[in-house]
């Protein structure tokens, strides 16, 4: 008769072999750099190299949060909108309560609209 498995057996299997997959790259990458990286540090292992080119000037820049915002603004419209897709596909095809809630749905859409042109999130100045 074969002994009883643990019923947590499973999940510590599970999670040994989630922490495997997660640190064993991680481990790996730190190996090869240990193994192929330059001992000591130089000018040129110091240097900022980016896209082929040497930096020029301050790394710093001023980003404007209005961009950002707008871009989030335009991404939740932009999804938003196509879940209104389904709902005219199959428009004839739904309750009342899918009607109502589609309803809903719409009037905070445009209620975050609203909201963003009161703040003057879509102003481009």
């Amino acid at each position: 008769m074969p002994a009883e498995i643990s019923p947590y057996y499973t999940m510590i299997v599970l999670i040994v072999a989630a922490v495997a997959l997660a640190c064993g790259p991680l481990a790996l990458a730190w190996l090869w750099a240990w193994w192929k990286s330059p001992k000591k540090p130089g000018p040129m292992k110091n240097s900022t190299y980016e896209c082929g080119l040497e930096s020029k000037g301050d790394a710093w820049i001023h980003f404007r949060p209005e961009y950002y915002l707008y871009g989030i603004v335009f991404l939740v419209f932009d999804v938003e909108t196509l879940f209104l897709l389904p709902f005219a596909v199959s428009f004839t095809g739904l309750s009342v309560g899918a009607f109502v809630a589609m309803l809903v749905f719409l009037f905070l859409l445009v209620e975050g609209l609203v909201w963003a042109w009161a703040k003057g999130v879509l102003t481009w100045k």
